[in-house]
């Protein structure tokens, strides 16, 4: 058990090195958690976000689009498939995709990926699983699901060598451990 920010007391369960799941008890303690993820991002950082719809995808997204410093808000860019927000401080960008409506690679190249995943942009993906063959291995995964009406279950699970130190700071961030 470990103490949130508000006091309450949820679990969270190392796994091994590569591996952090831990319970958000409401909306709002899952965008700050992004918040916090989001203050640690740094060019070329791969973040994927999965989960059945609904899940706190996009609240978890908003909240690092926040961290990140992202000027507009983050919002679903579910009939886009593709926001971009610059960052104001030093004109970086963060990418936001979503590939729910993505049914192949070509459509996946006909969105830029390719390109953005050439740059030395921060990349959130919803719904990797539909353009897994494209990422590198080296991305953060974020699998959200229902735990009840208000709490989720976040499983934080990286890949490589920067996800790794990006999941590394994370904890020790949100969870001083």
């Amino acid at each position: 058990m470990i103490a949130t920010e508000k006091g309450i007391m949820e679990s969270m369960a190392i796994l091994d090195d590569k591996t952090l799941d831990f319970l958000s008890s409401s909306e709002t303690q899952t965008e700050r958690l992004g918040v916090r993820l989001g203050e640690l991002l740094q060019p070329m950082d791969i973040v994927c976000l999965s989960g059945e719809l609904g899940a706190g995808k996009t609240v978890f997204a908003r909240g690092m689009g926040r961290g990140w410093g992202a000027a507009p808000r983050v919002t679903s860019p579910t009939f886009t498939l593709v926001n971009e927000y610059p960052r104001l401080r030093d004109g970086l960008v963060l990418y936001h995709v979503d590939c729910y409506r993505l049914e192949t690679t070509a459509d996946a190249i006909t969105v830029g990926l390719e390109d953005m995943l050439a740059s030395r942009s921060v990349m959130m993906i919803e719904w990797p699983e539909r353009i897994e063959t494209m990422l590198p291995a080296d991305r953060l995964l974020i699998a959200l699901r229902h735990i009840n009406e208000t709490r989720r279950g976040i499983r934080m699970t990286a890949g490589g060598d920067r996800s790794l130190a990006l999941l590394k700071s994370f904890r020790q961030s949100a969870f001083g451990v």
